[in-house]
């Protein structure tokens, strides 16, 4: 697609387009009083520094004169998602087929060089847009907190029963770290604008070859074949694969980014139905987004033709029912709580009247 046939969206928040599991997990973490801020002076001022530093010894700034195609690109990119200041964009020697996002202060990107050299100029743009969409909804924030925790870890075996609490936290965080690269892949088909496009950068990855020797439809069958699987332990299979990891699997991620697309989600935010920043993009109830988070999960068990899905889905209608008693529950007792605290304000009100 021309820049010039693209849509740009103007003071598009990135709340848009994150999946709600992503956005569930991210309004809870910033919910958390001075999380944001500890990770930030923590590590905002040394791990990301000395990361930059290594970029700008080791990498090639892309620039108008270094990489001026890619630059041109990159600048795209950044005008569709109405991105203010660009951050800074690295290419790296290495052999594999991948990019990054890398901190909050002041985050930048980095492409391999094997991703500039292997990939086609769409599927670039639908790698950049993904790495952006990083940048804008924050995630390198909590990326950083994984990392951290993940190496607190290998110390916490040795404590008795200290790997157990700490375990939890992380396997929850993959879960969101698995789920950022949901929106993020939203946002690189945002950037691109071509569905066909962006499957197929998802099938290169996984393939890591030519996109000519490749069949989209038949990806898409494979997808089928493994969410299906064949019985129960094909699925426990699946969960310890899974479990573990960064990223979902490719099959998977194309598989959710045509759900999203199926869903008229995509089609809507091209049409000019999204959040602006600035007031349509607040944070709202942590309560309200984990709901919205549950009813993707449930929905996804519903759709799934996998065994052990079709049994959370149960699971998933029976959690909601009691999540909704709860939420109901708390609102009744702080509504109560505010009415006695106002009838109770009206009498001392009204005794030193007489007095």
């Amino acid at each position: 697609m021309q820049a010039k046939d693209r849509v740009h969206f103007i003071d598009i928040s990135p709340r848009s387009w994150e999946h709600p599991a992503d956005k569930a997990a991210l309004d809870a973490l910033r919910a958390v009083p001075g999380l944001d801020l500890l990770i930030q002076k923590l590590f905002g001022a040394t791990t990301e520094r000395s990361l930059r530093l290594l970029q700008l010894a080791s990498s090639v700034r892309v620039s108008e004169t270094q990489f001026a195609e890619l630059h041109t690109m990159y600048r795209e990119a950044c005008r569709v998602l109405n991105v203010g200041k660009m951050p800074e964009l690295y290419v790296a020697n290495n052999p594999f087929l991948n990019a990054s996002a890398i901190g909050f202060d002041r985050p930048f990107i980095v492409l391999n060089s094997s991703t500039v050299e292997g990939l086609k100029p769409d599927q670039l743009m639908f790698i950049l847009g993904h790495e952006l969409g990083h940048v804008l909804s924050g995630h390198a924030l909590y990326k950083t907190l994984l990392a951290v925790l993940m190496r607190l870890l290998t110390f916490a075996v040795y404590v008795p029963l200290g790997a157990a609490p700490l375990m939890a936290i992380i396997m929850a965080l993959l879960e969101w770290d698995r789920k950022s690269e949901l929106t993020a892949d939203r946002a690189g088909l945002l950037v691109l604008q071509d569905t066909m496009g962006a499957y197929g950068s998802q099938m290169q990855l996984a393939g890591g070859t030519g996109i000519e020797k490749m069949n989209i439809n038949e990806f898409f069958v494979q997808a089928a074949e493994y969410e299906a699987g064949e019985n129960i332990v094909d699925s426990l299979y699946k969960m310890i694969n899974l479990a573990f990891t960064t990223h979902p699997f490719p099959v998977l991620r194309v598989v959710e980014l045509k759900k999203w697309v199926d869903s008229g989600m995509y089609a809507g935010i091209l049409n000019g139905e999204y959040k602006r920043r600035g007031g349509e993009d607040k944070q709202g109830s942590v309560f309200d987004s984990f709901r919205e988070a549950g009813k993707q999960y449930r929905d996804d068990f519903a759709s799934s033709a996998d065994p052990l899905m079709k049994i959370f889905a149960g699971a998933a209608d029976a959690a909601e029912g009691a999540a909704d008693r709860g939420r109901e529950f708390f609102e009744s007792l702080f509504k109560n709580r505010r009415s006695n605290g106002a009838a109770e304000g009206g009498d001392n009100s009204g005794s030193s009247e007489k007095s």
